[in-house]
């Protein structure tokens, strides 16, 4: 049996009286590209909210790579390897797109703070290696020509890329990406897609909340659906696809509102 990256087990959160997340449970093999989908107000973002202890939970039990995450504060989860965005662009104001990814890799870096302030050799040569893969970061996603551009003044679309970068400059074993390609246009999403494709081939194991729906079904290993707080299905995308409940609390109403 592979190792498990992500184990959730009856995950349940009320905000005053409305059940939010109504005793979710699911796993996330590691190396996998999962897809979390549903309406709005389904529970998606408030989930990926416990799962990284940013809510509390009344009920239930997160596990990442084995260990219980119960009481666990940012920093333990970072160095458990787990990295998150949000579905609003959050880039670094007064900083470039490369500033923006090499902020990324700070958990990473090895010279002290008196070793970079006197620029010794091997400070540099750290900075150098980490700027470089920062520089292809952005090619692989377009945006090496705004490495210099201030991130507030790139458009939406190219923030949210940036921002995707910027996680998988933290060397992420667990990476939870909250409607990566909103604000993207057509052209971007396709780079998204492969950018999330070579991620999961990387080993970084994926879950992602996404509301495109030719994106989910293009790149998921497995398609989890929540609604009303609750998990209604899981499968494949094709099994996805054809499942009538899923029909009817999600796909159905993405059709209708087209």
């Amino acid at each position: 049996m592979s190792e498990l990256a992500l184990e959730v087990k009856g995950l349940t959160k009320t905000f005053g009286g409305l059940r939010a997340v109504d005793g979710v449970s699911f796993e996330i093999p590691a190396g996998s590209l999962s897809a979390l989908i549903g309406p709005n107000g389904s529970g998606k973002t408030t989930l990926f909210n416990l799962i990284t202890n940013l809510y509390r939970a009344d009920a239930g039990e997160v596990r990442l790579f084995g260990a219980a995450m119960a009481e666990a504060g940012d920093w333990r989860i970072a160095v458990s390897g787990v990295v998150r965005t949000f579905q609003t662009a959050r880039v670094f104001p007064g900083m470039t797109a490369l500033e923006n990814v090499l902020a990324g890799a700070h958990r990473h870096v090895r010279s002290a703070a008196w070793q970079q302030m006197l620029w010794l050799g091997g400070a540099r040569d750290e900075e150098r290696a980490l700027a470089a893969q920062a520089e292809a970061l952005l090619e692989l996603v377009g945006l090496a020509p705004f490495r210099d551009t201030a991130a507030t003044d790139l458009p939406m679309g190219a923030q949210k890329l940036l921002e995707v970068v910027r996680a998988l400059m933290a060397k992420p074993r667990l990476l939870l990406l909250d409607e990566p390609a909103a604000g993207l246009n057509d052209g971007e999403t396709a780079e998204l897609a492969l950018l999330l494709r070579a991620v999961r081939d990387s080993g970084v194991t994926l879950l992602v909340v996404e509301h495109n729906m030719s994106l989910v079904m293009g790149v998921a290993d497995e398609v989890i659906v929540l609604d009303a707080g609750a998990v209604v299905a899981r499968g494949s995308p094709a099994e996805i696809q054809r499942n009538p409940r899923v029909i009817e609390a999600y796909i159905g109403q993405v059709e209708a509102a087209r």
